[in-house]
């Protein structure tokens, strides 16, 4: 990625992942050159990792470099880093494009946060794979994962006919339904992502869209029966 541009960030094209060892290797190699340092007596000098310490001071000047405004090093970093922290978050999520997204936001967080990395004895890429973390969290808790979850398990108790809505709920996360959400007009389309997507509440929508509770409630059975109207039958 040497020609990162921050303001034109775009998502990348990731292969499919085949670790091939630890996700921390330099993490682990600057690790154990503190190790060996910190057991070297008196009279021993202690144990030098070149390689490491290599590594380290260059992963260190970019970091700096990043930290000045230079687009380059950043995209330096993001070569380095981007399959440790897409493999950590496929082995999280178990999907491909989940995983690419997260890999991604993961950057542009760290691209807006790089200011206040400080070199404390932890590695720039568990900096990064901290990041990662707390966005798998966010998507676990997220109403779009609540909703395929609980909704499938409402539907397998209660074998019962299914209105436009449940399906539409059932089948919120595919990608069929996420393509006929685009087609809606633009307020349909923000509600159904704040109601749905980010899972907020009809009066939480409500004051975000500068609207009353009931026509947030209508705008909502429209966008839904306008959804179900444009799903292909496959996926309701």
């Amino acid at each position: 990625m040497r020609g990162f541009v921050p303001t034109a960030y775009a998502v990348p094209a990731f292969a499919t992942p085949a670790p091939a060892g630890p996700c921390y290797a330099l993490a682990e190699r600057s690790a154990a050159v503190g190790r060996r340092g910190s057991r070297g007596s008196a009279t021993a000098a202690p144990v030098r990792r070149p390689a490491a310490d290599s590594d380290s001071a260059r992963m260190m000047e970019l970091v700096e470099r990043a930290q000045a405004g230079e687009a380059d090093a950043f995209g330096r970093l993001y070569d380095q880093y981007s399959d440790t922290v897409y493999r950590y978050i496929y082995y999280r999520v178990g999907s491909k494009a989940t995983a690419e997204d997260l890999t991604s936001e993961t950057f542009l967080r760290a691209l807006r946060r790089i200011s206040t990395f400080t070199w404390q004895g932890r590695d720039f890429g568990a900096w990064l794979v901290t990041i990662a973390r707390n966005l798998v969290a966010d998507h676990f808790k997220s109403s779009r994962f609540r909703l395929e979850v609980t909704t499938g398990e409402m539907l397998d108790a209660n074998e019962v006919a299914r209105s436009p809505e449940d399906s539409v709920l059932e089948h919120l996360s595919n990608e069929a339904l996420l393509q006929a959400v685009r087609r809606l007009n633009p307020q349909q389309q923000e509600c159904v992502t704040l109601r749905f997507l980010q899972g907020l509440s009809v009066a939480e929508t409500a004051r975000v869209m500068g609207k009353n509770e009931g026509a947030i409630k209508t705008l909502q059975y429209r966008a839904v029966r306008t959804l179900a109207r444009l799903l292909p039958d496959d996926a309701r």
